[in-house]
């Protein structure tokens, strides 16, 4: 049996995957790509592997890694899905389990972090979960190896009865009406290609340019399907992908209230310092006056005294290095030309390029302090709607701002951005910083 692990990245994914195969692991990348599939044998289990898809958000095609893991699924139907989320943050990992559910492929969900719930003042119902979602929840604690072995048993339970979601077809409202219309055009077609109707349906309305041509309609049924989409957008008043998202949080959120006591009426009210600072840092009017006065603090401090510091020194050194070796050739009696070369070629040439180096590490050290302090995706949550302007989303800020210390680096980094366009557009861009080495 094959059992593929899917769910958000942080939710604990890989400490779930460790802990259910051990040091039984095989690594390879998907066919034309970088991204790596994990695989291993069940501890005790050796007829069960579980592939440890890529950390996603969405089946939705945006990045390459939601392409594999939906891939995967649609086309090498596996036995049964090990959903991971984090009970701390129930409405980002519900998001994906509603599209999961859509699938009708045997499923439990593991509820991690469960430990850190009576901190948060929070606790979850999870029989209530499990009677709303109608797949098996199981809470755990993947770092603290809490639950895993009953999310185990269930999980065998649950494939070997091969039992599907109970009730996947979930939410409401005026989407909801215009999927199932969609679902009963495209019935035979989705049939065909051995997926349920609700799941073509649903990337009909978003419009999915990667698997509408999969279900081989006509010209009259595509026509019929933009009809039903151009009404559901005039009664929503809101685009496809907004009205499909809404009505899948309006759900998540009824979820929620059912299924979360919370010692505090509000969870933003919640005291934890992350949420205090969260209050400073992305608000609304202060928060990129914030970014603005931070980043003008590092770039003072590495282009700076601190900086220019290093700099001289590093060229002194230089310096000092070539008049050592020009001295030594001349006690030698080495050619002129070739003095020449290496005394004001390599070390006068060169190192006036390589005394920029400290100001550099100065920058990149002082940004890598902000992207483990966390601080660097509040960042590209403030600054999304400014660079939504120009055709970016705000995660394209970190390569810009690379791109002061050194284009090479800045341009690497754009291959973690979500979507090509973002990667190609950011590279574009790059080369229109002023790093040190072009002032």
């Amino acid at each position: 049996m094959t059992f593929a692990l899917m769910g958000n990245q942080n939710s604990g994914k890989t400490t779930l995957f460790n802990r259910l195969t051990g040091s039984e692991q095989q690594v390879s990348n998907y066919p034309g790509v970088t991204v790596e599939r994990i695989e291993g044998k069940l501890r005790q289990h050796s007829e069960c592997t579980i592939v440890d898809l890529p950390g996603i958000y969405s089946l939705s095609p945006y990045s390459p890694e939601e392409i594999i893991s939906r891939n995967f699924l649609l086309e090498e139907k596996p036995d049964l899905i090990l959903n991971i989320v984090d009970a701390t943050s129930l409405e980002r990992g519900l998001y994906l389990t509603l599209q999961l559910i859509e699938l009708d492929i045997p499923m439990t969900l593991a509820l991690n972090m469960i430990d850190e719930m009576p901190a948060l003042g929070r606790k979850i119902d999870v029989d209530k979960l499990e009677e709303v979602l109608g797949i098996p929840v199981v809470p755990i604690s993947a770092s603290q190896n809490e639950g895993v072995s009953e999310f185990v048993r269930v999980s065998l339970e649950t494939a070997n009865h091969k039992r599907k979601p109970k009730n996947p077809d979930l939410c409401s409202g005026t989407v909801h009406r215009a999927i199932h219309s969609i679902a009963s055009l495209v019935e035979d077609h989705a049939q065909e290609i051995r997926v349920t109707p609700r799941f073509a349906a649903t990337k009909l309305v978003e419009g999915d340019e990667l698997f509408i041509p999969k279900l081989k309609l006509n010209k009259n049924e595509l026509e019929t399907v933009d009809h039903i989409v151009l009404e559901m957008e005039r009664e929503s008043g809101t685009d496809r992908w907004a009205a499909l998202a809404d009505m899948r949080y309006e759900f998540i959120s009824m979820v929620e209230k059912k299924v979360l006591v919370c010692e505090y009426p509000n969870y933003e009210e919640v005291p934890t310092f992350s949420r205090a600072l969260d209050r400073v840092l992305l608000h609304k009017y202060f928060g990129i006056p914030i970014f603005f006065l931070i980043m003008g603090v590092i770039f003072w401090i590495a282009f700076g005294p601190l900086g220019n510091f290093l700099s001289e020194g590093f060229a002194d050194l230089i310096g000092l290095a070539g008049d050592a070796v020009g001295r030594g050739m001349v006690s030698l009696g080495m050619n002129p030309i070739i003095q020449s070369a290496i005394v004001d070629g390599l070390f006068s040439g060169v190192g006036a390029v390589v005394e920029f180096l400290p100001m550099i590490l100065v920058l990149f050290f002082l940004l890598s302090i902000l992207e483990d302090s966390g601080y660097m995706a509040r960042v590209a949550f403030i600054m999304d709607r400014l660079l939504r302007h120009i055709g970016l989303s705000g995660s394209s800020i970190v390569p810009l701002l690379l791109g002061f210390g050194c284009s090479v680096p800045a341009v690497m980094a754009t291959r973690t951005l979500p979507s090509k366009r973002d990667r190609y557009l950011t590279t574009l861009l790059i080369p229109f910083m002023s790093c040190s080495a072009k002032v």
